[in-house]
């Protein structure tokens, strides 16, 4: 007789936690939070209770408390964007960063952004580290210097040809200073904007803006590299037109200017056997101008901003490292980290005595990386924190009418006061309550990709329809 964990593709023990789970008699209520969590892999659990009362009359109107909820706890998501700690959070993180990078691209009155914005020069640019090494790679139909031809899911791909001559500490330190290289190609890049206009760099300031959204990527060596929208706009930002002389190619030229003065040292250690090193840009550049409405083109809006949110949820744990911190070397041999990524670790952990300034322990299982995966200039669009609020003030409107309590858009003459006390009662799942959350997750990722594409194809058919007409 086949065994019914097995057959479920479980292990015993979250086979019988899943029994257990599905017969405790709060399972349809744990169901209903774990679903509005999205599924979340680690919901955090909090204790507490509110109460929404009248104003005007002291009347109570609601009470709600934890002690009714399974296990006395409510389960709210935790918001993590990295998809190697929970895939239901990330995935919810990319949808915003693809919303944020859109509307900067093709304009969203909604989001506080023209449409008039896609008639400005843009590109995408992507900016990558130097050499630190050979590595093995696949170089277009040529095999690899090692005389390989290596398949894409190759585990050396990435990898020194010789870990004995390879730049270790070089590497991490350019990942640990990516952030004030990205800061000064961004004052160079204007600097070249002036210069190439023929303007002071008062006059062009007055005549131009720039605005960009941008995302950290980890190449399969460990090296950051950064993908980025570059937008021109008028003196007053997206709202108002760039001026005659702000081209695509002007800007394509400024960039790679800029790329190429940038320059950062980093002083020598000499009684620590570091020499210094000077940091500068790699030489593979790469820029692109972006299509507005995907007239052939393969670089449309819709496919920068589906990239950018693609690795908006990645993080170093691409290259085979861990998504946490390590405290000593000895550990990585019980992770089981691989050669590469250990040694990068390893130079974090040798360097941060003679560069303590740079954190470069705390940031070892970065590779060093210490800045943020996603950012964006104040008016290149929306905000994160805009779109959450959308979504959070949906979801207390929904409540509310669930509720019957007064909505204060619609009755602003009725005040309410809530008075609330909550506690951290923990965090994360039993086995039986992780699978079952997964399960969730992948539920609702299949509905709404399925809306989607229905919603595309009707789009694609009344476009078609419109053109026959």
């Amino acid at each position: 007789m086949t065994n019914p964990a097995t057959a479920a593709g479980l292990d015993p023990t979250t086979f019988a936690d899943v029994l257990r789970v599905a017969g405790s008699p709060g399972f349809d209520r744990l169901t209903e939070q774990l679903r509005r969590t999205g599924g979340c892999a680690q919901p955090v659990h909090l204790t507490g209770a509110t109460k929404t009362i009248d104003r005007t009359t002291g009347t109570l109107l609601h009470h709600y408390t934890t002690d009714n909820e399974p296990g006395g706890r409510l389960r709210i998501a935790c918001g993590n964007r990295r998809a190697s700690r929970c895939p239901a959070c990330a995935w919810t993180y990319a949808g915003d960063t693809y919303h944020l990078i859109r509307a900067g691209l093709t304009g969203d009155p909604a989001k506080g952004t023209p449409v008039t914005v896609r008639e400005h020069p843009r590109v995408f640019a992507t900016l990558t580290a130097p050499s630190f090494g050979p590595v093995h790679n696949r170089p277009g139909n040529r095999p690899c210097r090692c005389g390989t031809r290596h398949p894409d899911d190759a585990p050396e791909l990435g990898t020194p040809l010789d870990p004995a001559t390879y730049d270790y500490a070089g590497a991490v330190l350019w990942n640990n200073h990516a952030s004030d290289l990205w800061r000064y190609f961004t004052i160079y890049l204007r600097r070249e904007i002036a210069r190439r206009a023929g303007l002071t760099q008062k006059a062009a300031r007055e005549q131009s803006r720039l605005s960009f959204g941008k995302v950290a990527e980890y190449q399969k060596r460990g090296a950051v590299h950064f993908h980025a929208v570059i937008r021109f706009d008028g003196p007053d930002g997206p709202d108002t037109p760039p001026p005659a002389w702000a081209t695509h190619t002007l800007l394509d030229d400024a960039i790679r200017a800029a790329a190429d003065r940038v320059e950062l040292t980093v002083p020598a250690r000499e009684e620590a056997g570091f020499p210094g090193w000077v940091l500068r840009w790699g030489t593979q550049l790469d820029v692109q101008p972006i299509a507005a409405f995907g007239n052939g083109e393969d670089l449309t809006e819709q496919a920068v901003a589906s990239y950018v949110a693609k690795y908006a949820t990645k993080a170093a744990e691409t290259t085979g490292t861990v998504d946490h911190r390590i405290g000593n070397k000895e550990a990585l041999i019980l992770l089981d980290v691989p050669e590469h990524p250990r040694r990068l670790i390893e130079a974090c952990l040798d360097l941060h005595h003679a560069y303590p300034d740079r954190k470069l322990c705390d940031w070892a299982h970065m590779l060093g990386f210490r800045g943020h995966f996603s950012t964006k200039s104040r008016a290149y669009s929306t905000t994160l924190g805009a779109l959450r609020q959308v979504r959070a003030d949906y979801r207390a409107h929904q409540q509310r009418e669930a509720l019957g309590l007064p909505d204060p858009h619609d009755h602003p003459e009725a005040t309410t006061l809530t008075l609330a006390h909550w506690a951290y009662a923990g965090h994360g799942h039993t086995p039986g309550e992780s699978w079952l959350a997964a399960n969730i997750h992948r539920d609702i990722q299949h509905n709404r990709d399925t809306a989607r594409e229905h919603r595309a194809e009707l789009m694609d058919q009344l476009a078609l329809e419109g053109t026959d007409a």
